[in-house]
């Protein structure tokens, strides 16, 4: 287990979800990943990059609702700006998407 936090240190952190509406292969990455462009509804338009490839393909990607925190800091990967942190849950060197059960509004908060 990670260091304890405070509720208030978790109410910093602003869960959304997102729909992938654009995928690409990323080349340049260290390890093998994807530039996933997300639409967080009012919020936007956000970039990540995801090492996520073992298990989805871009087409299996593409229209994907999943969750993501949308308030770190902008982070430099190569010559590619990620700007949000897509979660998933890490089973050996696989990562499995988190995302709603069910489709809800881009943008919606997760608690």
């Amino acid at each position: 287990m990670s260091d304890i936090i405070t509720f208030e240190d978790f109410t910093k952190v602003d869960l959304r979800v997102g729909t992938i509406i654009e995928v690409n292969d990323f080349p340049e990455a260290r390890n093998p990943a994807y530039q996933l462009t997300i639409d967080f509804g009012d919020l936007g338009i956000k970039k990540s990059s995801a090492q996520i490839t073992t298990l989805y393909s871009k087409d299996h990607l593409l229209n994907r609702q999943i969750i993501a925190v949308v308030n770190f800091s902008k982070k430099q990967i190569a010559k590619f700006m990620s700007e949000c942190l897509v979660l998933g849950a890490v089973n050996g060197k696989d990562v499995i998407l988190l995302n709603p059960e069910t489709g809800v509004k881009n943008g919606s908060t997760v608690s």
